[in-house]
C-alpha cells in the first residue's frame, strides 16, 4: 500500500520507517525543509535503537521517501497518517493548532477516497471534531480512524514491529478492513488488532500511560514512607512483585518520569476531566508526585554538604530521562543540575548519548565531559540521575581515588547496598537505607 505519513518527528518517523520495513511505499512529509533535507542525506534527528538502519535500508531500496509537499503525498497515498506533534499548553492541554493544519492541508489536497489516521496523541473527542473540519475542506470522501501509539522511546522499533496489540478506532466497515490490512503483517503472532469507536481508542492511550505513570508515583512515595520507618523500597518491590496481580513492571522507585508522553498525558487527562466538569484527584497526584520526587536527592545532599553549596562540584552520570534515548524533556538530572548550579554548586556532566540535547537546554551552566570517569576527577559526590548500563558495574576503586570525598547519591537503585559499603563508599538512595562509613 502506498501511505503517506505527515509529521517527521519521534512517531511519524519510527511509523513511517517501519511501516516501509513491511513493504509499503511510504512518503514521510515534514513542514521543516532543514530536517527533510537532513533525512534525505541519512542524518536521523533523533537517537532510536535500531532505527537508522531501518531509514537507510528502506531509502536504499526506494521504499521510504522525505518531502516537504504535503499535496504530492496525499495525491499519491491511499492512507495518510497524521503524526504532528500535540504539545502540551500552558493550561496543561493538548496543543492542538499544528494537527488542525495538518488536516486541513490533507483535505484541500484530496482528489478521491482517503483513509486518514490519526496516529498522535489526542483529546478524547478530537476524531469526531476533526471529521467536521475535513468534511468542511473537502467534497471527497474519507474515513478518519484513531490509532494510538505505543511507543517506548529506546525500544520504539520493537513496539512497532512487534505490538502488544494494535487499537483502531473507526466508524465504518470500509476504515476497519484498511486498518486490519496495514497492520496485518505486524500482529502474525497472534496479537490482536482491535478494532472499537473512536472514542474508546483515544481514551486507551491516555489511560494507558497514565496508569504506568500511577504505578510510578505510587512505588515513589512507599519509597518516602520506607525511608522513614527503616525499610528497604527494593525488598518491598520485590515482595509486592510477585503478586501475579500486580507484576513487576513499574515498580522501581526513583527520580520519578519525565520524558514527552507520561507528564503531558497526565495532564492532559486531568484536563479532559476539568473540562467535562469532573474531578480527577488522582491524576493530579500522581503529576504531584512526579514533580515533588525530582527533588529527593536534593534534600539529602544538602543534608550532607549544607544548604549552601558553594565551591562544591557535583559529577551527574545520565542526562536523559531514561536509557536507550537522548530524550531530556523533563528529564530529573536537567532539573538536578540547574537546582546545583542555583545553589553555588559546580556541575560535570556524562550521558552515553544526550549531550548535546542537554546543551540545547542548559547552554554552558554546567560542564560537558566526554568519559563517564573524567565526569568524577575532583568532584564532591557522584549523582546517578539515568539508569545506563554502562553505569551498573563501575570500577569503584577508581571513583573513590576520583572524587574528593566517597559520596554517591543514586536516583536509581542501581548499585548493591553491600557492594558500595564493602567499597567504602557512603551512599544515599531512594527508599533504601543509607550506607554511612564509620
Amino acid at each position: 500500500m502506498r501511505i503517506g505519513v505527515i509529521g517527521a518527528g519521534y512517531v511519524g518517523l519510527v511509523a513511517g520507517t517501519c511501516l516501509a520495513e513491511m513493504g509499503n511505499d511510504v512518503i514521510l512529509v515534514d513542514n521543516v525543509r532543514e530536517k527533510v533535507e537532513a533525512l534525505n542525506r541519512g542524518v536521523i534527528p533523533i537517537y532510536e535503537p535500531g532505527l537508522e538502519e531501518l531509514v537507510k535500508r528502506n531509502r536504499a531500496e526506494g521504499r521510504l521517501a522525505f518531502t516537504t509537499d504535503t499535496v504530492d503525498a496525499v495525491r499519491n497515498c491511499k492512507a495518510i497518517f497524521l503524526a504532528v506533534g500535540t504539545p502540551q499548553g500552558e493550561d496543561g492541554s493538548a496543543d492542538m493548532q499544528y494537527m488542525e493544519k495538518a488536516a486541513r492541508d490533507v483535505a484541500a489536497a484530496m482528489d478521491g477516497y482517503r483513509l486518514i489516521v490519526v496516529k498522535s496523541t489526542v483529546p478524547v473527542g478530537t476524531n469526531r471534531k476533526f471529521t467536521e473540519i475535513i468534511k468542511n475542506c473537502t467534497k471527497h470522501k474519507f474515513d478518519l480512524a484513531s490509532n494510538p501509539e505505543f511507543l517506548k522511546e529506546g525500544a520504539a522499533v520493537d513496539d512497532f514491529m512487534y505490538p502488544d496489540r494494535v487499537v483502531a478506532g473507526v466508524r465504518t466497515e470500509r476504515a476497519g478492513a484498511l486498518m486490519r490490512e496495514i497492520y496485518a503483517p505486524f500482529v502474525r503472532t497472534g496479537h490482536p488488532i482491535m478494532v472499537v469507536d473512536p472514542e474508546s481508542a483515544e481514551m486507551v492511550k491516555y489511560v494507558s500511560n497514565a496508569l504506568l505513570a500511577s504505578r510510578i508515583s505510587f512505588m515513589n512515595e512507599m519509597a518516602a514512607i520506607c525511608s522513614a520507618v527503616g525499610a528497604d523500597i527494593d525488598l518491598v518491590r520485590k515482595g509486592v512483585g510477585t503478586d501475579r496481580r500486580i507484576g513487576q513492571a513499574f515498580l522501581f522507585p526513583g527520580l520519578g518520569y519525565g520524558g514527552s508522553c507520561f507528564p503531558k498525558d497526565v495532564r492532559a487527562l486531568t484536563r479532559v476531566a476539568e473540562d467535562l466538569h469532573l474531578t480527577a484527584p488522582i491524576c493530579k497526584a500522581i503529576d504531584e508526585i512526579n514533580v515533588r520526587q525530582r527533588s529527593v536527592l536534593l534534600t539529602t545532599i544538602r543534608e550532607v554538604f549544607g544548604d549552601s553549596l558553594s565551591g562544591k562540584t557535583f559529577a551527574i552520570w545520565g542526562l536523559a530521562f531514561k536509557p536507550k534515548t537522548d530524550d531530556v524533556r523533563e528529564a530529573p538530572a536537567l532539573y538536578i543540575a540547574r537546582e546545583l548550579v542555583r545553589l553555588g554548586a559546580k556541575v560535570k556532566a556524562y550521558d552515553p548519548v544526550a549531550m548535546e540535547t542537554t546543551r540545547r537546554e542548559l547552554g554552558d551552566m554546567i560542564a560537558y565531559t566526554s568519559r563517564r570517569y573524567e565526569a568524577t576527577q575532583g568532584s564532591d559526590a557522584l549523582i546517578v540521575c539515568t539508569e545506563w548500563n554502562e553505569f551498573r558495574s563501575p570500577d569503584f576503586g577508581l571513583l573513590k581515588k576520583n572524587l574528593k570525598q566517597p559520596v554517591i547519591f543514586d536516583g536509581r537503585n542501581i548499585y548493591d547496598l553491600n557492594v558500595v559499603r564493602d567499597a567504602g563508599f557512603n551512599y544515599f538512595s531512594v527508599g533504601r537505607p543509607p550506607v554511612r562509613q564509620g
